[in-house]
């Protein structure tokens, strides 16, 4: 039997094994699609599914209650108010006469004589939404415009479950009383009956503007309400249609005309399904029907609610050329950049919360001029579409070569009227992107006189198609299934409308709660690690929590219950008469593997020299793109060389002596991993990128493969090693033209890098002393600033999807490592800076996936170990009685001997607000399925010592980052050591 449903989609994995088949473009260049369902790299884990309904795509409690029912009521808002315009025969938002021009939907006559006194404007409008990824590692709920599958056929498609199985018909009829009670105001009483009540259904292929826009087959309830033009409409009040308003017989036209018939949708509603020229644009652009609905919509980058990218009509001025005309559509030609390194919150809207300046659509898209780029800009072409006036495709970002985004540059730079949206992928099941395909359900209330949404309407149903062959006609269908799980569901109604300061701060610790739980197998999870879990006053415990959660909850008895289900999730911290006997508890940490090594001064100041050496040394230009070919830049330069070979240089050399040095030459491996800087666009005033191009110079990951056991299996410990350049020397919030000069970096990332190296003769010497299960390797990552953008990261996780890691060994041989599989990383990426405002506290960030949560429980374990071994070492005589350290006064004296500080370790799942692991490499590891772990400080996003000329020693707080180096590399090696 061939597969069905979901299981198609998972057809003919492994999908990207080979070489060129998993190119990963710097994020800032194209935003890829979230990937659902099995990961690239492995494909093991397919939580999204359920065994037993190969027709089903669940959809979360939070989905629906955060971002989907405040999504449609926000587009219900804004069209719905464009309709009654265009209804009252005002010019309506977004609804231009070329989209009116031989409309069937909405035609002239309509147009011109408004609608009747009786109009409701209901809508039954099939709008396509998908998941996509933002710049801040949010996937979200997005619109891509009208339903690319026509009119009706969502809708319809919304009384099923399945193919040919319908939902119970005293479902559907229950949600036609309500829609006909709530937008017309019929007493409920006279809709028991709804044939007699003056409902009718009209459908017909023939109408159909496209051929698989046909609404077949409607559910079998409908029989006995089918109306067919043969009948008469004595008794007709309500007319269900979704027939073009001039395909309509001419008998409904004047009955509705004339005010005797009420037809539902508003017949204006279906006009964006009848704009001729993006009808004609389909030939070139498949997904072109979802555009015009864009127009009338706001560009919204809030993170509650349905994102709308922004679309429109750009115009670039010519010789002779005349000013846009209003016939086209919205002219929106400034469009305001956001970038993953601004200094804003995940749960802020970037829009609304930092002020900027527009900058010309034309340039966001296609110009590589630094004065347009300023310090953080790309062009985004790949993430767009573009048209000329006259309909006809000039570009596909997505698909586009670069020749072909060159020609579209050109095309612009020429000048005249181009019509684009903003695109980023919908989510993707190994090589099929899908779409919700779900119906706008809203009425204008009569007694607010604004939009407002039928609970409980129709879902619509799911497209999958092939990212190779785009066939609309052909999709395969899912159907949505929003998840009621009792406890989730008790978390939102309880816990939704409780305001903490910035967002739903306790209902996502309730949630993590049960994410965490379910993830890891239902098991109790330990009681210190649930702690770690919630975003809580770091004097506040689990148990405080959960007696504060019902006093803050919409329910308090209700929310008791709830409190009693979430301490289930939880091993007891203790027995106590308040704990069940029954429940186990997990024994006290173990011992370390590696704290002797590194709980002591002599680590302590190796950490601070090293720092101190690469910060401060003869390592300057350390960014990928140094070094800058403008004369600001120049001017500044204290040498005119890229120094990220030297120091790459420099790392191996270190490395080398250290093996020596444990007598594992021959067994352990010191080598780099180089590879060309690509891009689409040409950036000439890059030095390292122009080096590259003319093959003076490649980029490098380096790499150390110290041996365990079992050579098929590695751990891997990464930081980067290129630095950022500095905001306040450029100028960045005053607008920019200052020289673009790489940062000292002591912070960002030297304390990570020093943690390698450092690391490195421990893990050597667990390896002669055969304690290491698997392979650790080592790796620096090259290029994960600005502007090269996590391009090391990016590199070898493309080599690790595709089966293609091999490393140079110093000898000039090639080392294959494709067949050892990578269980985990931990990336570290500044780690040494404790907040001022927040003190003692670090982040460990896992990504999706049950191995990288346990990847996070070593390393909170690791901080265990850590924290309940301090007070012994501090009453070491050395520190016993020693005050708190202090940074160095003048960034060059060692600061003084202090107390190992108690560490708190957050555990900040990729969907907490607080997490930073979008700002790292580490979510390129995340996103491919390598299971990865983020080790950062409580990182201050308003802090100095940032991107900036402060990230220097004076801003390192030894104790702290010495400690959490140490805990960073005891996680590594528990998890290392751990047995399959």
């Amino acid at each position: 039997m061939p597969a069905q449903g979901w299981k198609r989609l998972l057809a003919g994995a492994p999908w990207f094994r080979g070489a060129g088949n998993y190119p990963i473009a710097a994020y800032s260049e194209f935003m890829p699609p979230p990937r659902l369902g099995p990961k690239p790299y492995d494909g093991a884990e397919t939580p999204e599914f359920d065994e037993l309904d190969p027709w089903g795509w669940p959809v979360t409690e939070y989905e629906e209650a955060l971002e989907l029912q405040p999504g449609m009521e926000h587009l219900a808002e804004q069209l719905l108010g464009a309709m009654r315009h265009l209804g009252m025969g005002q010019a309506a938002h977004g609804i231009s006469r070329r989209k009116l021009a031989g409309n069937l939907y909405w035609p002239e006559q309509l147009h011109e004589k408004g609608a009747p006194p009786q109009e409701r404007y209901v809508a039954l409008l099939p709008v396509a939404i998908s998941r996509t990824q933002d710049d801040k590692g949010r996937v979200r709920w997005t619109l891509f415009g009208a339903s690319e599958q026509g009119p009706g056929r969502a809708f319809w498609r919304g009384f099923y479950s399945a193919p040919r199985r319908e939902l119970p018909e005293s479902w559907a009829m229950d949600f036609f009383r309500r829609l006909l009670a709530a937008a017309y105001q019929e007493p409920m009483d006279r809709l028991a009956d709804l044939r007699r009540a003056g409902l009718r259904i009209y459908s017909s292929p023939e109408y159909a503007t496209l051929p698989f826009w046909d609404e077949e087959p409607l559910p079998s309830w409908t029989a006995p309400l089918r109306w067919n033009p043969e009948q008469s409409l004595r008794g007709v009040r309500y007319l269900l249609t979704f027939c073009p308003f001039c395909r309509l017989p001419t008998t409904v036209r004047r009955a509705y005309l004339a005010g005797n018939l009420h037809l539902l949708p508003f017949p204006g509603s279906l006009l964006f399904f009848g704009t001729q020229p993006y009808l004609k644009l389909r030939e070139s652009l498949p997904f072109a029907a979802q555009i015009p609905l864009l127009h009338s919509l706001h560009r919204h980058e809030a993170p509650w609610g349905i994102r709308i990218p922004q679309s429109g009509w750009l115009h670039e001025a010519r010789p002779g050329s005349p000013a846009p005309h209003p016939d086209f559509g919205p002219v929106r030609s400034g469009f305001r950049r956001t970038h993953r390194w601004a200094r804003v919150h995940r749960h802020q809207d970037e829009l609304a919360t930092i002020e900027a300046n527009e900058d010309k659509v034309a340039h966001v898209l296609f110009s590589p001029k630094p004065d347009d780029l300023g310090l953080y800009g790309k062009p985004m072409a790949r993430n767009a579409q573009v048209w000329t006036d006259d309909f006809q495709l000039l570009l596909d970002g997505p698909r586009a070569t670069a020749a072909e985004m060159a020609h579209a540059a050109e095309r612009l730079a020429e000048g005249g009227l181009f019509g684009y949206r903003l695109l980023y992928p919908p989510m993707q099941v190994g090589r099929h992107e899908l779409y919700w395909q779900r119906p706008l359900v809203a009425y204008f209330a009569a007694d607010t006189g604004r939009a407002a949404l039928v609970p409980d309407a129709p879902l619509g149903y799911m497209t999958a198609y092939s990212t190779e062959r785009q066939h609309l006609d052909r999709p395969v269908e899912l159907w949505p299934r929003l998840l009621a799980r009792p406890d989730h569901r008790e978390v939102v109604r309880l816990l939704q409308e409780e305001h903490e300061p910035h967002y739903h701060r306790a209902m996502i610790n309730a949630r993590k709660l049960l994410d965490t739980w379910e993830l890891m197998g239902s098991q109790p999870l330990p009681h210190s690690f649930a702690r770690q879990l919630l975003t809580l006053p770091k004097e506040q415990s689990l148990d405080d929590w959960f007696r504060w959660l019902p006093e803050h909850a919409a329910d308090r008895d209700e929310a008791e219950r709830l409190v009693g289900r979430l301490r289930e999730c939880v091993e007891a911290a203790e027995l106590t008469s308040a704990a069940p006997a029954k429940r186990k508890l997990r024994p006290s940490p173990p011992e370390s593997l590696t704290f002797a090594a590194t709980a002591s001064r002599a680590f302590e100041k190796s950490y601070w020299n090293t720092i101190a050496n690469l910060s401060t040394g003869r390592y300057v230009n350390k960014d990928n793109a140094d070094c800058i070919l403008d004369s600001t830049t120049q001017a500044k330069l204290i040498n005119h060389q890229r120094d990220l070979e030297a120091l790459g240089d420099y790392l191996l050399a270190h490395y080398r002596r250290v093996v020596d040095a444990k007598d594992m030459t021959g067994r352990a491996t010191v080598g780099e991993l180089p590879f060309r800087w690509q891009t689409d666009f040409h950036f000439s005033w890059w030095g390292g990128w122009l080096k590259n191009q003319q093959n003076e110079t490649c980029e490098r990951d380096l790499v150390v493969v110290i041996p365990g056991r079992n050579r098929r299996r590695a751990i891997i410990m990464a930081d980067h090693y290129d630095t950022a350049y500095m905001e306040d020397l450029y100028g960045y919030t005053s607008g920019g033209g200052g020289p673009r000069l790489a940062a000292a970096g002591a912070d960002d990332n030297h304390s990570a890098t020093a943690a390698l190296m450092l690391a490195a003769p421990i893990f050597l010497d667990l390896s002669r002393q055969g304690k290491l299960q698997s392979d650790i390797w080592l790796v620096h990552l090259t290029g994960e600033e600005f502007p090269a953008d996590c391009m090391g990261a990016r590199h070898l996780c493309q080599c690790l999807v595709e089966g293609t890691l091999q490393i140079r060994r110093d000898d000039g041989r090639w080392q294959n490592l494709s067949r050892t599989h990578v269980d985990g990383l931990y990336v570290l990426d500044m780690v040494a800076h404790n907040n001022d405002h927040d003190r003692d506290v670090f982040q460990i960030c896992p990504g999706v996936g049950r191995q990288a949560m346990w990847l996070a429980e070593q390393a909170h374990l690791a901080n265990q170990i850590w924290n309940n071994s301090a007070p012994a070492w501090n009453r070491r005589a050395t520190r016993r009685g020693q005050p708190r350290g202090q940074r160095s006064a003048d960034g060059v004296t060692l600061p003084a001997i202090a107390p190992h500080p108690h560490l708190h370790g957050e555990i900040r799942p990729a969907n907490n607000p607080r997490s930073t692991l979008y700002n790292t490499d580490g979510q390129i590891f995340s996103d491919a399925g390598v299971p990865a772990v983020l080790f950062m400080e409580n990182y201050d996003i308003n802090r100095h010592g940032y991107h900036d000329s402060q990230d220097t020693m004076a801003n390192i707080d030894l104790d702290y980052g010495a400690a959490v180096a140490a805990i960073a590399i005891e996680a590594v090696a528990r998890a290392a050591t751990a047995a399959d």
